[in-house]
């Protein structure tokens, strides 16, 4: 890998990767389609617009770690999804192979790129600022999608993790010989994480484990007329119906949405089972993973936000074993 490639500046790196999309793009017969990168975060995100006039989504796998085996298990559930009432999602496409994932080597970075092209969703990503009704309605759509989907079943090779390690998989920049931090920050982290690992423990010795979204909150959700549609399904993975609220909860910002989100969730079915205290683990373990992702991650912007991020995580942290010990 050209680890060069990622100190580059972001317009750079898009530059590059606006080429790969193109490239990529010509496996569906749309070499004579217009090409904007419209987010270019965890991966990037390219709007499509056919001579036509007809659009679509192509996102590149950039910084996911997810393999084609995993993305072929995203496949499968959006497509199963699809099919579900109530749930409105993009779909993907198959390319001129009949495959739903493209994939080329990308020079400039050393990597092999993997991607997926989707049918396009019109509107606005209900972002931080939802009203209470719409939350109302993310949270009833939550709660068909998890319905929906306690006995879906992947295909094989198609494989998905589960999520019932504090990092969900992921490698670990915070605690092994890997992290940065000093012992004493190392130390105090490690003691929440004993006790997110043991609620953890106990909710998934108490609760059914099934396919769930793992990244359910304002900035995937789209709102279009009165219509919710959910969309990057890329960390998906089978874990419990709690853990997609916890992370929906992470995101909000005043009680009412909280109250809404939670409302919407039993119009449809009765929430799953938790404490206070599981649920503020829950809700600290995503804030972990963020941060741990800050230090993986090769974004320089995501990057710059280290020092701050890191100086509230252990706030955080001190109130929540604080809560747990009192």
């Amino acid at each position: 890998m050209n680890k060069d490639f990622f100190e580059l500046s972001i317009d750079e790196q898009i530059k590059s990767f606006t080429k790969s999309a193109a490239a990529l793009l010509i496996n569906y017969g749309l070499d004579q389609a217009e090409i904007k990168c419209i987010n270019f975060e965890f991966n990037a995100t390219f709007s499509v617009v056919t001579q036509s006039g007809e659009k679509f989504a192509l996102r590149i796998n950039i910084n996911s770690t997810r393999s084609p085996e995993n993305m072929r298990a995203e496949v499968e559930w959006v497509n199963y999804l699809s099919r579900t009432p109530g749930i409105n999602l993009p779909r993907p496409i198959a390319n001129g192979s009949d495959q739903f994932i493209s994939s080329l080597f990308h020079e400039d970075s050393g990597r092999t790129l993997h991607s997926i092209l989707f049918t396009w969703l019109e509107g606005e990503e209900l972002g931080d600022e939802a009203s209470a009704d719409q939350m109302f309605t993310v949270g009833a759509a939550m709660a068909t999608l998890h319905q929906s989907s306690k006995a879906f079943a992947l295909t094989p090779p198609a494989h998905l993790p589960t999520f019932d390690d504090w990092l969900w998989g992921t490698e670990d920049y915070l605690l092994s010989d890997k992290s940065q931090l000093p012992a004493a920050k190392q130390s105090i982290i490690r003691d929440a994480v004993q006790i997110i690992e043991a609620d953890t423990f106990a909710l998934y010795n108490s609760t059914p484990i099934q396919i769930i979204h793992g990244d359910l909150h304002g900035w995937n959700l789209m709102w279009h007329e009165g219509q919710l549609s959910i969309f990057d399904f890329d960390d998906c993975g089978f874990g419990i119906p709690q853990q997609d609220l916890a992370v929906a909860k992470y995101y909000l910002d005043t009680p009412e949405q909280d109250a809404a989100l939670l409302e919407g969730y039993k119009s449809v079915t009765p929430l799953p089972d938790y404490s206070n205290q599981q649920m503020a683990s829950l809700l600290l373990q995503r804030r972990l993973v963020l941060l741990n992702y800050l230090y993986e991650t090769k974004n320089p912007e995501h990057k710059a936000m280290l020092p701050a991020y890191l100086d509230k995580t252990m706030e955080r942290i001190g109130g929540f074993l604080t809560d747990v010990r009192g």
